[in-house]
């Protein structure tokens, strides 16, 4: 396969107090979430002077990889932009069209199955193409899934080696791995074939498992969510953190894994670090959060090694994953049937 551009495709986030509640309501166009939810959810922005961090992450993240692409010898620019602030999609389209780029190849920030981590970053593309009216000329493939990609694996292995580590004098200690809640009828269309927790559950519970078996740590662990939002009538995935939390007994050291973020956004800032450090707390227990993980070199590394290997068209038999379910199958591409005269392979 030939491409001349990689897209660094992210959620995005505020940069300012004015920037919160219209950020919130692009988020949340169209799902019913009523105004003074909003404003619960802006305090926790607020707290942060309005800023995300995301997008200095995402900053970090594309200087990461401009770096590590450069180190390999590879002659691809990389792009950025957002699904729900700027620089929008729409923005990085114009941008690299305008510097003669047609053939995009995108590392969107989620490593899961589901569908605001694959259809709905399908449909921004989509959009995108047709508001830009660039859907004759430039087309956007992506990478998979990654959730068990090495890359993506290793630095939590890493992390939870390090809590445990930090907690060895507690008497029984326990790794809780989480993630995003979703709506249970989303979880299970993300793969129906695996239960009512779909594809989404599937991955998550594997790459515990993997973590697990990397640190070579026999300790009890669970998988559990956080971040629910919506009408409260709609089943959710459950347990929420702080709940699990509540109902643990005998523990005294617990480690938080958040294996279903890439860096440390705002809902693991405040959502973890905040409220489940409280519940931990008031439950009597050291707790440790592991990082995510952000620009860990084995990260990066790999998201260039997921780029290779589209460009490259490795057979499944030979690229690398840590769970059973891996690896996960390519995207067909969107947009413009290009000629694939019109690009150069690195």
């Amino acid at each position: 396969m030939s491409y001349d551009a990689v897209l660094l495709a992210s959620f995005g986030g505020p940069e300012g107090q004015d920037d919160v509640i219209p950020f919130l309501k692009n988020v949340t166009r169209g799902k019913g979430i009523p105004e003074e939810r909003l404003e619960e959810v802006a305090v926790h922005y607020r707290h942060h002077g309005g800023v995300s961090p995301i997008n200095q992450q995402n900053r970090d993240l594309k200087a990461a990889l401009e770096a590590e692409l450069e180190k390999r010898g590879i002659d691809l620019p990389v792009y950025w932009g957002n699904r729900n602030w700027d620089p929008y999609f729409t923005d990085a389209l114009r941008e690299l069209h305008a510097d003669g780029k047609r053939d995009v190849l995108a590392i969107v920030t989620s490593a899961y199955t589901s569908y605001s981590g694959v259809k709905q970053y399908h449909e921004d593309f989509e959009r995108a193409l047709d508001e830009t009216g660039l859907r004759d000329e430039v087309r956007i493939s992506r990478i998979r899934e990654f959730f068990d990609h090495p890359g993506f694996v290793a630095p939590f292995v890493e992390g939870v080696r390090a809590a445990l580590d930090e907690l060895k004098d507690a008497e029984n200690t326990h790794v809780m791995f989480v993630t995003h809640s979703i709506p249970t009828a989303a979880a299970t269309e993300s793969g129906p074939e695996y239960g009512e927790g779909g594809a989404y559950e599937a991955q998550h519970l594997a790459v515990a498992e993997a973590i697990m078996a990397g640190a070579e740590s026999d300790a009890p662990h669970s998988l559990v969510y956080q971040s629910r939002s919506g009408n409260p009538a709609t089943p959710w995935l459950e347990p929420d953190i702080n709940d699990a939390i509540a109902d643990l007994s005998d523990v005294d050291g617990l480690v938080i894994v958040p294996i279903g973020f890439v860096s440390d956004h705002m809902e693991v800032l405040w959502d973890l670090d905040n409220e489940a450090m409280e519940s931990a707390r008031e439950n009597g227990m050291r707790a440790v959060r592991v990082p995510t993980p952000g620009i860990h070199p084995a990260y990066v590394t790999g998201l260039v090694d997921l780029l290779l290997e589209r460009i490259n068209s490795v057979p499944d038999s030979e690229r690398p994953h840590m769970t059973p379910l891996g690896p996960w199958p390519d995207h067909e591409p969107q947009g413009a049937a290009l000629d694939s005269a019109v690009t150069q392979t690195p």
